[in-house]
């Protein structure tokens, strides 16, 4: 029998959950999302208003921003003991990380796009 704890919330049986592998999977899909968001949505905005290879440049610096990021995210569930991994009472910090990790991947393109966006308005 399966049971979820909450959407986004690894899977459960009765008695058993895993933290680790459902951060793990959310930083893996995180990092789909950002890197498409960054191509489809940041670089098209830099390609308007730039004919150099600066938005190439800037989808590189921001990969590698978010690299840190996830690492910490991946690391911090990772090093759980196999009993806390399995933990109910880290549900909370494991919701409140998550969301921060989403925020990250959609926000920071978005927030790029947007003031890339500004800039060359200005200019």
């Amino acid at each position: 029998m399966s049971e979820t704890l909450e959407e986004g919330a690894p899977a459960t049986t009765e008695t058993t959950v895993d933290w680790r592998k459902g951060m793990s999977d959310n930083i893996a899909y995180a990092l789909l999302v950002y890197t498409g968001l960054q191509i489809f949505v940041t670089v098209d905005a830099m390609k308007d208003g730039s004919s150099s290879i600066l938005p190439y440049l800037a989808l590189v610096v921001l990969v590698a921003m978010i690299i840190p990021a996830c690492r910490w995210f991946e690391r911090r569930w990772q090093t759980l003991s196999e009993e806390q991994a399995h933990d109910r009472s880290l549900a909370a910090a494991y919701r409140r990380d998550r969301i921060l990790l989403w925020l990250l991947a959609i926000g920071l393109p978005l927030a790029l796009t947007a003031l890339f966006k500004l800039l060359t308005s200005i200019g």
